[in-house]
């Protein structure tokens, strides 16, 4: 009998224990093993009659050669996202069957996330044999509790999340770290929760903004230290706006850019904090123009918001009347909120107002 594996996708230390694991599970039977380069690219790419083609797409693996790789990670076979069904001149399932066909490969075993087990089980309905393991380090293959390379990517998260806080403390600033996770949430969650971060969003729940920003101003203001640490997964969306073509999660990263909550997200909390300053100017602006005589006042964010403000005024000094108001970004208004004397109340434009 003979085997043929692939890796295909990221790479993920468990790939290389995994093909040692297989070659010696196999050798112990007497089977021949071959590794394909390159994930499904490389049997894309042989001629099996061109013998140099084989060589260069291929590798026999022994119990000799795959001694020390459990030491290893990456993969030595290389890996490649191709799918062969979506090959630029069209669907190559053919190919592929002739190929293992030509070599006499009776079986494959892929190891791979989404793209590569998507394939191998339209090669399974095809009739031939296929035993996928499940990698990702998104930890979302249906059938399965756990995944090569998730729990990697949980701990490296953590170790990068702990590191930045030194960093985003002394700027006192709000971090955002962005996490692997197309459409689970599973490792931004488990990583955000072992590191304690202030708020983590999961591509399986739209962000509310409203919500969630004045949260993170919470965060950094009771935090002791005057800063916040949010983990969103690479999926995440943004509650309201039209959902986007869901293949688009399936490109690499850098095609993906457009659809980027946290870059979004990250000027979001800029932005709010720039408005919140301008809209404290303003009321402090207001009150000063206001027939009132106030000889003392102070602005300040009210509890878990960027957006409201507590403007407190007195006349005559502190320690006698004071008049308190509330100021509401959503109406851009100045309402009495608890007063001893009288108050003349003033409007605040709509322009001025946090967004």
């Amino acid at each position: 009998m003979k085997i043929g594996i692939l890796t295909g996708g990221g790479d993920v230390p468990g790939l290389n224990p995994c093909i040692r694991s297989i070659t010696l599970s196999a050798d112990d039977n007497d089977w021949e093993v071959v590794g394909f380069r390159r994930g499904w690219q490389g049997v894309l790419e042989i001629n099996p009659d061109d013998p140099a083609s084989i060589a260069a797409n291929s590798l026999p693996l022994t119990r000799d050669g795959v001694r020390g790789l459990d030491r290893l990670g990456g993969t030595i076979l290389h890996t490649s996202r191709m799918d062969p069904r979506t090959h630029p001149q069209g669907d190559k399932t053919a190919h592929v069957l002739h190929v293992l066909d030509r070599l006499g490969v009776d079986a494959m075993v892929t190891l791979g996330g989404d793209g590569t087990l998507r394939f191998s089980a339209h090669l399974s309905r095809q009739g031939f044999p296929v035993v996928s393991i499940p990698k990702t380090m998104d930890n979302d293959v249906f059938g399965t509790d756990y995944c090569i390379g998730f729990s990697t990517a949980v701990s490296r998260s953590v170790e990068a999340i702990n590191a930045l806080r030194t960093t985003i403390e002394s700027h006192e600033r709000i971090g955002i770290v962005e996490l692997f996770g197309r459409r689970s949430g599973e490792t931004a969650l488990l990583a955000g929760f072992l590191a304690q971060v202030d708020r983590t969003i999961i591509a399986e729940i739209p962000a509310d903004l409203d919500v969630l920003l004045p949260l993170l101003a919470r965060d950094k203001a009771e935090s002791g230290a005057n800063y916040a640490m949010c983990v969103i997964s690479e999926g995440a969306t943004i509650k309201g706006e039209a959902v986007r073509d869901d293949t688009m999660r399936s490109l690499p990263g850098s095609d993906r850019e457009e659809i980027s909550v946290s870059r979004r997200l990250g000027r979001a909390i800029r932005i709010s904090s720039a408005s919140a300053r301008s809209f404290r100017n303003s009321l402090i602006s207001c009150a000063l123009a206001s027939r009132t005589r106030w000889t003392a006042w102070s602005a300040w964010p009210l509890e878990g918001s960027q957006c409201s403000f507590l403007l407190v005024a007195s006349r005559g000094g502190w320690s006698r009347s004071k008049t308190a108001i509330t100021a509401t970004c959503r109406s851009g208004r100045l309402r009495k909120a608890r007063s001893r004397s009288t108050f003349q109340a003033c409007t605040i434009p709509r322009s001025t107002a946090p967004r």
